[in-house]
């Protein structure tokens, strides 16, 4: 008879049903997400990539992103580039450590401690504009590293010439004193040697442009400011730049243990110097101790076997302005 069928869906069954919802999918896909940050700003826009390498810690291609940078986020590996401070207490120390800064990011919505107020009240007080970002953008901004809502990004590094600086020192009404740096990888070394090279008056500072440490972030907050003061060089070939600073008239002096020459009172002190501070593992490369003029120690104890290169260097700095003085 008919509506005695038996067949599924022939008779529909009395009571209420719910309908299939998406469950807000929609509604929250059509949400805006927030100011669009500027192209250079978007790792995954040929904008940015076209930055260069000039900038420390800019290379060409997409950083990681989306599940790749969630993975390494997990894992502990990810980090911001060597132009980034990412972390609440790193950026409020960049900001009293008086860093440039090219932009400033806070994440909406994010939660406030001690910590963000200082960093909130400082950059009211001296007018660092703060821009606000979805934490999806900061993530992608700072290549999945552990932000903690706030991050600050460097103007790129403005290195000297190495003549300028050769110039510089010989023009100069005390002697010239340059410090080079063989093989510091470690970014805060430098940085302390740049500090210390600033104390003692020293016309700059030379690095390699390979296997060693480049300005980046961690460089400028060690040296505490410093970097803006004394020039940084940077060279395609150190024993070259050796080379020409002694045609100059420079004394090449290069730090090594086990060498009887003494730090206090070294042949030509009183002249141009180019003081050579090699890595604290490896020392001054073979070439690099070829190309010095005179190689002196720094007298320590039979218990340590070396000093850390940035120690070293301010002792060294130090004795050649004791010894001038």
């Amino acid at each position: 008879m008919p509506g005695n069928s038996q067949r599924k869906g022939a008779v529909r069954k009395k009571g209420k049903t719910t309908p299939a919802g998406s469950g807000g999918r929609v509604r929250r896909g059509l949400e805006g997400k927030g100011p669009t940050p500027k192209a250079e700003d978007r790792p995954y826009h040929k904008a940015y990539r076209k930055r260069g390498p000039d900038e420390p810690g800019k290379t060409a291609g997409k950083p990681k992103g989306g599940r790749q940078a969630r993975q390494a986020t997990r894992s502990g590996t990810a980090t911001a580039g060597a132009d980034w401070v990412i972390g609440r207490n790193p950026v409020l120390e960049a900001l009293q450590a008086g860093l440039p800064i090219r932009r400033a990011y806070v994440a909406d919505g994010v939660e406030r401690d001690d910590r963000l107020r200082d960093i909130l009240t400082y950059a009211a007080e001296h007018g660092v504009p703060l821009l606000q970002a979805t934490r999806s953008e900061l993530d992608r901004l700072t290549g999945g590293g552990v932000h903690q809502g706030v991050a600050l990004q460097l103007p790129a590094f403005e290195y000297a010439d190495a003549d300028d600086v050769l110039a510089d020192a010989l023009d100069s009404p005390t002697p010239g004193l340059v410090v080079a740096c063989d093989s510091i990888t470690d970014p805060r070394n430098l940085g302390a040697i740049i500090r210390s090279a600033a104390a003692f008056g020293a016309h700059g500072v030379i690095i390699p442009e390979r296997r060693s440490a480049q300005m980046t972030a961690a460089a400028w907050k060690t040296s505490a400011g410093a970097a803006a003061r004394v020039p940084v060089a940077r060279v395609t070939n150190l024993n070259r730049t050796l080379k020409a600073y002694a045609d100059a008239g420079f004394t090449v002096v290069g730090l090594a243990g086990g060498v009887e020459t003494d730090i206090a009172g070294f042949p030509g002190i009183d002249g141009p110097v180019l003081l050579v501070v090699g890595s604290e593992g490896e020392g001054l490369a073979r070439l690099v101790r070829d190309n010095c003029d005179v190689l002196v120690n720094i007298p320590i104890t039979s218990d340590v076997e070396s000093l850390n290169a940035s120690v070293a260097a301010a002792i060294a700095l130090y004795e050649v302005s004791r010894s001038r003085a």
